[in-house]
């Protein structure tokens, strides 16, 4: 049998293992896919950790994954070999509870995450189920493509659903590996676009992305700025900070939505006047499923947005995450394979 490279986790808190492991072969409704280039996402440390319960160890972490079609199980038509593709956090659904019989995929009582249920993209080969994979377009690579299978798919996919207009003030809370992103997004859909974040130095780079307006919240109030604009109709609050999230509903318009994509671990504490008096609402928002993830690469391919990444290959994946999990990254880091 032909051997790959993997990385793997052999127990919740244990260290990144180097492996050789034989190449799978796809089994019916799966895709192996040749794996070029996997981001490094918070969310892996819920495998490194242990966090998330029911995993199978030893784990192949990495939701972020680009790569070409290697081959297919019995019954798949619509992925052809040679084909470009990705997959995301979501990684499959079952079809069958409620939510799947009304073709709300994304919300499936069952739902599979890609490197949680089955192994991810730490390594050079990887199974997916079909429903779960991702057609990428010419005119991005795999290593810009990788980040905006989790982290563009969160930003672009909720602020499109968030019911703001092109012209509506738009506030992005958070310069980070979603903020980033963020911000790119809400600019290039229209949005007078608003980056928050704290101190001064960030305010370059978000204007470069896109930002019309920079609110240091370090040197003043956040959410005062906001509402001498007339307040935003939309936050989008990437900072894992709750204090922080809290505070930016004092920032909306009336029937303004604070929209959460970010997961710190403690509670928001939101005033209720704030919310009644303006019909106001805070909102949460879980990535989006593979057509979601097509949407959000094309249009990135199309207008220009990418992410900002940093490149290791795979047999340093523990020092990429190192990078990552310590907040040093400059947003995202990719895994490379064989070069």
């Amino acid at each position: 049998m032909a051997k790959m490279k993997a990385v793997q986790i052999s127990k919740p808190g244990g260290d990144f293992e180097l492996v050789e492991r034989e190449i799978p072969e796809p089994g019916p409704g799966q895709v192996r896919i040749k794996v070029e280039a996997c981001g490094v996402c918070h969310s892996d440390s819920l495998v490194k950790e242990g966090y998330w319960p029911g995993i199978k160890y030893p784990r192949v972490p990495g939701h972020e994954i680009a790569g070409v079609v290697d081959a297919s199980g019995v019954g798949v038509t619509i992925w052809k070999q040679g084909q470009r593709v990705g997959v995301g956090w979501h990684g499959g659904h079952c079809f069958k509870c409620e939510a799947c019989r009304r073709g709300d995929f994304g919300l499936c009582k069952n739902e599979k995450i890609c490197g949680i249920a089955y192994d991810g993209g730490y390594q050079e080969y990887m199974i997916a189920p079909e429903e779960a994979v991702v057609a990428l377009p010419d005119g991005i690579s795999s290593d810009e493509a990788a980040p905006l299978l989790c982290a563009g798919v969160t930003t672009f996919n909720s602020l499109r659903n968030a019911g703001a207009r092109s012209g509506d003030v738009v506030a992005v809370h958070g310069m980070g590996g979603l903020g980033h992103l963020g911000v790119q997004f809400a600019s290039k859909m229209g949005f007078h676009t608003v980056a928050i974040a704290r101190g001064g130095d960030k305010e370059p780079l978000a204007k470069q992305l896109g930002a019309d307006q920079y609110i240091d919240a370090d040197a003043v109030d956040a959410a005062k700025e906001l509402q001498k604009l007339g307040g935003a109709r939309v936050i989008l609050a990437t900072a894992p900070d709750s204090k922080a999230i809290s505070s930016m509903t004092e920032g909306l318009s009336p029937n303004g939505k604070l929209l959460v994509v970010a997961a710190p671990g403690q509670a928001l504490e939101v005033n209720p006047i704030t919310l009644i008096l303006g019909r106001r609402s805070v909102n949460g928002w879980p990535s989006g499923i593979a057509p979601d993830s097509e949407d959000t690469v094309r249009f990135s391919a199309r207008t220009g947005v990418r992410p900002m990444i940093e490149r290791f290959p795979l047999q340093k994946a523990a020092e990429g995450y190192e990078r990552m999990i310590s907040s040093k990254v400059r947003f995202r880091v990719v895994l490379t394979m064989g070069r």
